[in-house]
């Protein structure tokens, strides 16, 4: 097996740690039966408090850098660096820990495009930021985010390998908040700024 393949399942399995749901068992909860059910950051500030909520956040997108930031301390290729960020997105949305369940890989995706492509990942913090304050919602906000990435990595002309990974994540990320939508048009999704 190769450098690049061995690296790929250690980024794979970086990113299958829960942070969420350690968190949570350390206080004898289990994230999954409380909230929306996630192993988020969002659902974690909700159940266990902003503290934790940040730490889980924190945890999750640190999970993400370090894959890449690993990844290109022993790999040349741009395109196995990226593919090594992707399998640490994968790793969180399904965790081989959690019997491949997981997440919804924003906070881990954030993570690895601040490596790859930092200028149109804070932009699209930013998108992220604006779609916030105006719906209130973290979920709509997230995919619009996510949708954007790629549209910032075009326009700042960044690596093509980099700019396809992100359109995977996004994708990954929009199929993932489906129940998410469903809630919106059903008046039940709970808003993380009170409008």
């Amino acid at each position: 097996m190769n450098t690049a393949a061995l690296l790929w399942i250690f980024s794979y399995l970086l990113g299958s740690i829960p942070f969420g749901v350690l968190f949570a068992r350390a206080q004898n909860v289990n994230l999954r039966e409380h909230g929306s059910g996630n192993i988020g950051a969002t659902n974690v500030s909700r159940v266990l408090g902003k503290k934790a909520g940040i730490l889980t956040l924190v945890g999750d997108l640190a999970k993400g850098m370090a894959a890449v930031a690993i990844a290109s301390h022993f790999l040349d290729s741009p395109w196995e660096i990226a593919v090594a960020g992707l399998m640490a997105f994968i790793g969180h949305v399904y965790s081989v820990f959690l019997k491949f369940k997981g997440g919804k890989g924003v906070a881990t995706g954030l993570g690895v495009f601040l490596y790859l492509m930092p200028l149109a990942a804070v932009s699209s913090m930013g998108i992220f930021a604006l779609s916030l304050w105006f719906s209130g919602y973290v979920s709509i906000s997230s995919v619009i985010a996510s949708l954007f990435l790629p549209l910032f990595g075009i326009f700042y002309q960044l690596p093509a390998d980099s700019i396809l990974i992100s359109v995977i994540v996004a994708l990954i990320v929009l199929d993932k908040h489906r129940d998410n939508f469903q809630r919106i048009v059903e008046g039940t999704e709970a808003r993380f700024l009170k409008k």
